[in-house]
């Protein structure tokens, strides 16, 4: 699998940190640095733009290091873009702690994830094959 990108940013190519890494971390392209203040949310531009190939799609998912220490996380995580897609890639940040934080060109904001998916024939039913566990939901198979 091939992930074309066109970076026009100053910014290095996204890339895995570590040769087991599932994500690969991108970073901020903004003219000037912005500032997120406590519950702010924004756009945050990356300058790249990315071709994948059918039955392939990018999850943009928070970096752990910001979500932990900053409390700096993407707000609908994983955001999603389609393999049909060309716009530029942006990451809607959210700053959950109580102090401002600071967005500088260059930063480390996030990380993508290249995920293979499926198109399933949607069928209407009637009835739906019996489990064990059937309708019932959240926290239905125990607290730990």
């Amino acid at each position: 699998m091939v992930l074309k990108i066109v970076n026009k940013s100053n910014n290095k190519l996204p890339e895995y940190e570590t040769e087991l890494s599932a994500g690969m971390d991108v970073r901020a392209f903004v003219e000037a640095s912005i500032t997120l203040d406590p519950l702010d949310r924004t756009l945050v531009k990356t300058g790249l733009f990315v071709e994948l190939p059918k039955g392939y799609e990018i999850q943009v998912r928070p970096r752990s290091g910001l979500a932990l220490k900053k409390g700096i996380t993407v707000l609908n995580s994983p955001g999603t873009i389609d393999a049909d897609y060309r716009g530029e890639i942006g990451v809607i940040l959210i700053n959950l702690s109580k102090n401002k934080f600071i967005i500088s060109s260059g930063d480390r904001i996030a990380q993508l994830v290249v995920c293979k998916h499926e198109q399933p024939k949607i069928e209407l039913s009637n009835t739906l094959g019996e489990t064990q566990r059937g309708v019932k939901g959240f926290g239905s198979t125990g607290i730990n």
